[in-house]
């Protein structure tokens, strides 16, 4: 939370900063594109951040499922590796059998 807040306190601050210089710089053009280039370049590292995380989430994700799959013994373990089936063959395929 203590992240969080602190970068939404610092963007709301630039913003406030730039908005208060805009009457000194006239609303110039080269006024605008400081704010639109900024904002571009936030957004495109944040894409990145966000998929970063997502990724590292998902693989948490799978490494807990296998740990479960492997400590069940009724369980086909052939279920471990089924991300690398085709999605064609996940929706034939019933549901009480393991995928080859």
């Amino acid at each position: 939370m203590g992240r969080f807040s602190l970068g939404i306190c610092s963007g709301q601050t630039l913003v406030v900063i730039w908005a208060v210089l805009g009457p000194h710089y006239r609303f110039s053009d080269t006024w605008q594109l400081i704010i639109n280039t900024g904002t571009t370049v936030v957004t495109f590292l944040i894409v990145f951040l966000i998929q970063n995380t997502q990724n590292r989430d998902a693989r948490a994700l799978h490494l807990k499922l296998d740990e479960v799959i492997r400590s069940i013994h009724s369980a086909h373990n052939n279920m471990i590796n089924i991300e690398s089936c085709r999605t064609e063959n996940w929706r034939n395929w019933p549901s009480n059998r393991a995928f080859p």
